[in-house]
């Protein structure tokens, strides 16, 4: 995604949205038009949409085949499920209980998936257990599920809620750049289950919204779950681009950024502030990715993901992970590599 994408969507997901909708008979140009929306060139995979025109989209579509989930599901999520979900869980005391009570309604509105929130030590982890012997999903229709889920919980708390890693059974798409903004940088394709990981403490988080709150928060779905609640601040995703490139040994000094990017040092520093960055703290994010990305590799040691990340030692690196995730990285680790083991739990 390019640094001038803020508040846009790839007309890829656009397509994808549509996908359960078209036919021969009705194709995508068409079912835009009935819709009363502006027409778009499909074909132009390098094209993006605003925020707006997405979320408009959305509305019209659910309301027009009363399915707010794109009718990827045998079951529809009738108009008005999203809100009455919002409600259920608005009512109770923490994130914990407000998930619990958001996966039941989901386990009754779709057919062939459930979600489990499970706790492991200082971690959680939300799988998604799936029909036996039935093929995945495509992966917009688990990303529009974690979408719903994962921006509902953040609004709940008032704040971006970092997920360490985001797992999925499908095959990876031709297209994922705007996921990786959307939800985490860390996402794996292929895998046995799907699955989100975060830090468990934001589960004890409280839940305090109001009835007035939650007309606004519906009033502006989805357009402000997908901008709001994501990292979206164009001078630190175009720092993050930069250090990405480079070893962290080699990234340079403040100054030395700011020369970079043709600005002072001062400038860059109060731009971050206004932002409410700092660039140790965006230094410290590259670094989390980077983590969580070799901490799924068991044959890269500790040792070398501290070396790698410019740490002076693997107890520097422990501690940094700890204050970063809320983990400690052999915790990660276990629950991350444990996802090739047998799913206990599924649907018969």
């Amino acid at each position: 995604m390019s640094r001038d994408d803020k508040g846009t969507i790839s007309v890829r997901l656009v397509n994808e949205a549509l996908l359960a909708f078209t036919s021969a008979a009705l194709p995508a140009e068409q079912l835009l038009h009935q819709l009363g929306l502006v027409s778009v060139d499909l074909t132009d995979t390098d094209a993006r949409i605003d925020v707006a025109d997405f979320s408009k989209l959305w509305r019209r579509l659910a309301r027009h085949f009363d399915d707010e989930f794109f009718g990827m599901n045998a079951r529809r999520m009738r108009a008005g499920s999203f809100a009455f979900v919002c409600r259920a869980a608005m009512a109770q005391q923490t994130l914990d209980g407000a998930l619990r009570v958001a996966l039941d309604f989901f386990g009754l509105t779709f057919e062939g998936f459930r979600g489990e929130l499970s706790r492991s030590e200082s971690l959680a982890e939300i799988t998604l257990s799936e029909t036996s012997n039935v093929p995945p999903l495509r992966a917009f229709s688990y990303f529009t599920f974690w979408m719903l889920l994962h921006g509902l919980a953040c609004w709940l708390v008032g704040r971006r809620i970092p997920l360490l890693a985001v797992e999925l059974r499908c095959d990876e798409p031709d297209y994922t750049d705007d996921y990786r903004v959307m939800f985490s940088r860390n996402l794996r394709f292929a895998r046995p289950t799907t699955r989100i990981i975060f830090a468990a403490e934001v589960l004890d988080l409280p839940v305090r919204r109001s009835e007035q709150e939650l007309h606004s928060f519906l009033a502006h779905a989805p357009s402000n779950i997908l901008v709001k609640y994501r990292d979206t601040t164009s001078l630190a995703s175009r720092i993050k681009a930069q250090l990405r490139e480079v070893p962290a040994e080699q990234w340079p000094t403040s100054e030395a950024l700011a020369q970079t990017l043709c600005v002072s040092g001062s400038t860059l520093r109060r731009r971050l502030a206004d932002a409410g960055q700092t660039y140790q703290a965006i230094k410290d994010q590259v670094r989390q990715e980077m983590a969580t990305l070799w901490l799924a590799d068991a044959s890269i040691t500790y040792a070398e993901i501290a070396e790698r990340l410019g740490f002076a030692d693997v107890s520097s690196f422990y501690k940094a992970f700890r204050k970063w995730s809320g983990t400690n990285p052999g915790q990660y680790r276990s629950l991350i590599l444990r996802a090739d083991e047998p799913i206990a739990s599924r649907f018969p």
